[in-house]
């Protein structure tokens, strides 16, 4: 579905990430696992459209992408949920999820997106009318995967989902990504700070140490491997 070829990208004269080469398949949970500032985000901001690529290819289903604006991006199926949730504070639970199903006209459709969504997170049901900026941390991050979920991605970018979570609801959240690919057939690239949840439910894993992809495996070989739990599982 997805591939970065020798991809390169730099902040003016600072290198981030140098000939990155990542393939996901459709159906699948990949996660890229690293230390902080290791190129992680920027990684997904590339494939996003947010940050230029200065060489290399991006090609999403058969076509070259690297070029394309982020609205282009979701339009053709690619959605990301940044590090930091960004809702739109001031508006409603309800607006937001409008927003993230701002390119689509087919009601029917956003409407039974939206039961769906409710569904996952019933909380974000009770709370339609109330502004975003005043949930609680757990409830941004439900919004905000909602949000883009109501674009009816192929392909969903998770960046540091549990960043800042109670670890009951960090628990949650990983079995919605489950339940997301499962029930939806939505392919996730999953960027984690928690390494051993993120492994847990991936199929595969790359390991990125700065800006350089140093380890590509399954997820239950990265989870045996002693150089993976020594730097990121704390074993």
């Amino acid at each position: 579905m997805l591939e970065l070829r020798n991809i390169n990208v730099a902040y003016g004269n600072i290198q981030v990430l140098h000939g990155l080469n990542i393939e996901i398949k459709s159906g699948e949970i990949i996660t890229l696992i690293g230390a902080n500032g290791a190129g992680k985000s920027t990684t997904l901001m590339a494939i996003s459209g947010v940050v230029p690529v200065r060489s290399g290819k991006i090609v999403f289903e058969g076509e070259p992408v690297h070029k394309l604006s982020p609205e282009k991006l979701v339009a053709m199926g690619i959605c990301q949920v940044p590090e930091g949730r960004h809702i739109f504070p001031s508006l409603t639970v309800q607006e937001n999820l409008d927003m993230g199903a701002f390119l689509r006209n087919d009601s029917d459709g956003i409407k039974d997106d939206l039961d769906y969504v409710f569904s996952l997170f019933p909380i974000l049901a009770e709370r339609r009318s109330q502004d975003g900026g005043t949930l609680s941390g757990g409830e941004q991050q439900m919004l905000a995967m909602s949000r883009a979920l109501m674009a009816r991605p192929k392909l969903l970018l998770l960046d540091e989902p549990s960043m800042g979570l109670a670890p009951l609801v960090i628990k949650r959240i990983f079995e919605i990504i489950q339940k997301i690919n499962k029930e939806q057939n939505t392919t996730i690239f999953l960027v984690e700070q928690n390494a051993n949840q993120a492994l847990h439910i991936a199929d595969r894993g790359y390991v990125i140490e700065n800006g350089v992809i140093t380890i590509s495996d399954s997820a239950k070989s990265l989870l045996q491997n002693q150089d993976v739990q020594k730097a990121y599982l704390g074993i």
